[in-house]
């Protein structure tokens, strides 16, 4: 549209440059169409054939052949540019297109690379590990069966519910592996009444309870966080009361467990573990934006205290 509102101006010997900017602009949005050589031969013509006519008439047949050429010159070099300057745009297209074509290809690789690595963990602890912990729970379950003494027959206890949980979170480790984008379905606060119920020690939940809209990392994340309280609580203060505080609002989550001292009633401490329990949660945290912090109480207890945004 451009280029034909310039043509009655190139006639007139006033609108040359106008003309050829508009079929350079042509040129480079539709490159090799016709739109772009019927315009040229449009200005070509208007190049060539001179107002007025009688003017044009007069002119030698060297002159017709100088604005022959001319007109060649003046059609042609907006095209030439035109035609580099989309081919430089499609080829720079191009060239990012592969570039995210590499990126996909590397990340595909990575993502088989370790399917194939969680794939021969996953084995190797299913055909190791897992043998291993179920004969340990089998002949503790023995040892409890056929045990003389009361004290004997406690540890063999604490040895088999110690196994089986263990073989509980290895079977979810073990689906984390096997599972193609590691997305497999954790535990989070919806188990929570199912944890409390089978954590081996008294457990008092108040506060909100598990709350609904939570995000899935935070709400797994805190899940972790009461496990592994009441697991501490288990290993190093037998018989004591944990309590377990969820509190939501809008600065995030808030989960307190707390344990009173330990009671001396004879009960078998579980093993203790290498001390990393805490940390791990902690750095757990520190990835989704939260804190968690524990402390000695007063009393002789343990207090654990964890917040995690929910944005």
């Amino acid at each position: 549209m451009a280029l034909l509102l310039a043509v009655p101006g190139f006639l007139a010997g006033w609108a040359q440059l106008a003309v050829m900017i508009a079929l350079g602009s042509l040129a480079t949005r539709k490159q090799f169409h016709w739109h772009v050589w019927v315009g040229a031969v449009l200005v070509w013509l208007c190049r060539f054939f001179l107002w007025p006519w009688p003017e044009f008439a007069a002119l030698s047949w060297r002159m017709h052949v100088l604005d022959a050429i001319y007109g060649v010159i003046v059609a042609g070099m907006p095209i030439a540019i035109g035609l580099l300057i989309g081919a430089r745009s499609e080829l720079a297209t191009r060239l990012a297109e592969l570039a995210a074509s590499r990126d996909r290809e590397r990340q595909l690789h990575a993502q088989a690379v370790r399917a194939e690595e969680r794939a021969r963990l996953a084995r190797e602890m299913h055909d190791g590990v897992s043998h291993d912990i179920t004969l340990i729970a089998m002949q503790a379950a023995a040892l409890s069966a056929s045990a003389s003494d009361d004290n004997t027959a406690r540890t063999a206890t604490t040895i088999r519910t110690l196994s089986t949980r263990t073989l509980e979170e290895l079977r979810t480790l073990l689906g984390v592996l096997r599972s193609e984008n590691g997305d497999c379905p954790q535990p989070d606060l919806r188990d929570l009444d199912n944890l409390i119920r089978n954590a081996g020690v008294p457990v008092r939940l108040t506060g909100d309870g598990p709350p609904d809209a939570v995000p899935e990392p935070v709400s797994a994340a805190a899940y972790r966080t009461v496990q592994e309280s009441l697991t501490n609580v288990r290993k190093h203060a037998p018989g004591a009361t944990a309590f377990v505080r969820l509190d939501t609002s809008a600065d995030g989550l808030c989960v307190e467990i707390r344990n009173e001292p330990p009671c001396s009633r004879g009960e078998t401490p579980l093993p203790s573990g290498g001390g990393y329990g805490l940390a791990g949660l902690a750095e757990r945290a520190r990835l989704l934006g939260g804190t968690v912090e524990s402390c000695p109480t007063e009393d002789g207890g343990f207090r654990v205290h964890a917040h995690y945004p929910l944005a």
